[in-house]
């Protein structure tokens, strides 16, 4: 699980989606909007990652909360794993929750930066040279 979770986090920067329109993004408004985690994606244009990020976000917290209430009903129940186990895992979780949220906002963030560099990049450097004259 903990590898498909970061091959998953890490795979979503090679997911990033292009726009034809390239529109200057305000790093202070992605920031923002990353309150909530794959909304900065969103404002972004980056549509795949901020799915990838809704849903790891909602998948960790649905396994923190099954693991909470395993352990917390530990002993009226039989679960095949011992009770510390499920404390384990809900804290475990629980850190997913958190790496998730805050590499959503540097991730939304450094997009909103970055977001002109390819049409920078793809223009001739002779004209660059001459508006800078």
């Amino acid at each position: 699980m903990r590898i498909g979770l970061c091959i998953i986090l890490f795979g979503t920067m090679l997911l990033a989606q292009d726009s034809l329109v390239v529109k200057k993004k305000n790093p202070k408004k992605a920031l923002f909007y990353s309150i909530f985690p794959g909304m900065g994606q969103l404002y972004n244009g980056k549509w795949i990652k901020s799915a990838m990020i809704i849903g790891l976000g909602i998948s960790s917290y649905i396994s923190w909360r099954d693991n909470a209430k395993k352990y917390n009903e530990y002993d009226n129940n039989k679960y095949p794993l011992r009770k510390h186990r499920y404390m384990e895992k809900r804290n475990k979780y629980t850190w997913w929750i958190g790496i998730i949220y805050f590499y959503s906002i540097i991730d939304a963030v450094v997009d909103a930066h970055l977001q002109p560099f390819d049409k920078i990049m793809d223009s001739p450097i002779d004209k660059l040279e001459n508006k800078e004259k």
